[in-house]
């Protein structure tokens, strides 16, 4: 299924926004340092998605909304007149929040202080805005306009992500690298392998996005309870129009279908499977960012550390994996509101409680900042990756040995030997060089050993050729090119919005 095409009416807020604001490099204008702000803002999301949970957009959404509902209501006989919605286009940007928050001080509703400011500032239209809706019109309508939007964002940044870790993975495929179970050596990948293990994480995450964005209801035209009684006394009790009017806001702003049947709100149950999404993501970036902490302290591969960066303030040489630990620190932040959207719905009673309101203007943009400064980080740290092959080889050369001697036993037995004795002699010896390594020693000589031994009678030269690094990595250069042409490829070619990739401000 094709994705949904983006809303026209979000599009044009954002470009009257643009238009209205500096895109300067600052995200914030002059904040008062006397007060609290949040770092999500302050630190670490990128200016789009900011700009998207801001409150120019989201009140610039409904007065979108009231526009589109009275478009509606004027094209199934209600007697608006054209001047009201040439008023209404006018102002659709012009947000008077100082006005604003005098209305909502008198009244104590914040949806009602905007009726009020949009009226004063589109007079002709002062009666017809908000005819028939509740305030969940707008709330919620915009909240899902926001959030497959945010979805979409996501998104392109992820792709951005697998098309970086594409190339490493196939610059890299063929060199040998530990492999690890139990955080302990295993059987040897390759670095370009595993690679390809933190890309099929992220291209599970893709196809939920996708479905997710696909499948997003609009709340659509409900009424106060979700009976739609208000537009049916509106329209004279003509079922039809009711139906139609739903369907035309709908389509207005850019959504296939509304959600069949609400309360006043849409179910919060969709609050929760779009946070889903968003939190599986946020672990897979954990996971990501795990793997990359652990191999730089092997000394295998690091994040990209800049000329001037410092890694400890008092041990001047350190090299920390920092963002790979942001990575981490966020993510943690975000798992933990996953369950707090299934919490509200669960005690949503019978057609709305309030109870909700205050959470989700928290959890929800929150839940998108920390993730899109997640997938930021993360864009950095796949585009820096610095990979130490010496370091690898070194550590491969260490395990090899041992890794190996299921063959080393079969060429014994091949020259005459007894697999048991075979069995006991090895085991002996890399017990012993084993122990060496760990006490000091600069390598494994577990086949030095092995060759000198009279008892075993393999020569070195043999015991080396059985240990050449690339006879142990199976298929995996095989599995990073079938994955990546067969796999990858179609997602890097679908259509994108274009993300840039934004520099980690701190």
């Amino acid at each position: 299924m094709a994705l949904a095409v983006p809303c026209t009416w979000y599009s044009s807020a954002i470009d009257s926004i643009s238009r209205r604001r500096s895109l300067s490099a600052d995200y914030v204008t002059a904040p008062d340092r006397t007060l609290y702000t949040s770092p999500l803002a302050d630190r670490y999301a990128s200016r789009a998605m900011l700009m998207l949970w801001g409150p120019q957009l989201r009140y610039g959404l409904w007065r979108r909304l009231w526009l589109a509902l009275a478009e509606a209501q004027q094209s199934l006989g209600i007697a608006i007149p054209d001047a009201a919605l040439d008023d209404m286009r006018a102002h659709l940007d012009d947000i008077d929040f100082e006005a604003v928050a005098v209305y909502e001080k008198k009244f104590r509703h914040d949806v009602m202080a905007h009726v009020h400011a949009f009226g004063d500032v589109a007079p002709a239209a002062r009666k017809f805005i908000h005819l028939g809706a509740t305030s969940c019109f707008v709330t919620d309508n915009a909240e899902l306009i926001l959030m497959r939007r945010g979805l979409h964002l996501l998104r392109d940044k992820l792709i951005d992500s697998l098309e970086a870790l594409g190339v490493f993975a196939r610059e890299w495929k063929d060199e040998p690298a530990l492999g690890y179970t139990h955080l302990q050596p295993a059987q040897l990948t390759t670095v370009g392998k595993r690679a390809t293990l933190w890309m099929q994480d992220i291209l599970l995450d893709l196809e939920d996005l996708e479905y997710r964005i696909t499948q997003l209801p609009f709340r659509g035209v409900k009424g106060t309870t979700g009976t739609q009684a208000s537009f049916l006394s509106l329209f004279e009790g003509d079922h039809a129009k009711v139906r139609e009017l739903d369907r035309l806001v709908t389509t207005r702003m850019g959504f296939a279908a509304s959600i069949p049947v609400s309360g006043q709100t849409y179910s919060r149950k969709v609050d929760a499977q779009v946070l889903g999404v968003v939190a599986g993501i946020a672990a897979t970036a954990s996971k990501f960012s795990g793997d990359i902490r652990m191999l730089q302290a092997f000394g295998e591969i690091e994040e990209p550390f800049e000329k001037n960066q410092i890694g400890s303030s008092a041990m001047a040489y350190k090299r920390n994996p920092m963002r790979s630990e942001r990575i981490a620190s966020l993510a943690r932040f975000v798992l933990s509101l996953e369950p707090n959207a299934n919490q509200t719905h669960a005690v949503q009673y019978f057609e709305r409680t309030l109870d909700d309101s205050a959470n989700r203007r928290l959890v929800i943009p929150e839940s998108f900042l920390a993730t899109d400064a997640i997938l930021v980080l993360m864009q950095n740290v796949v585009r820096g990756l610095e990979v130490h092959p010496a370091r690898i080889r070194r550590r491969v050369d260490d395990e090899l040995p041992f890794m190996a001697t299921e063959e080393i036993i079969v060429r014994f037995v091949r020259a005459g030997g007894d697999r048991q004795e075979a069995h006991e002699l090895i085991r002996g010896h890399s017990i012993d060089a084993a122990r060496a390594v760990k006490d000091g020693a600069p390598r494994n000589d577990m086949l030095e050993r092995l060759a000198a031994d009279p008892a075993f009678g393999v020569p070195l030269e043999d015991l080396l050729a059985v240990t050449q690094p690339t006879r142990f990595v199976g298929r995996s250069p095989e599995q990073v090119v079938e994955f990546l042409d067969e796999h990858v490829a179609p997602w890097l070619a679908r259509e994108r919005d274009g993300v840039d990739v934004e520099e980690v401000r701190v």
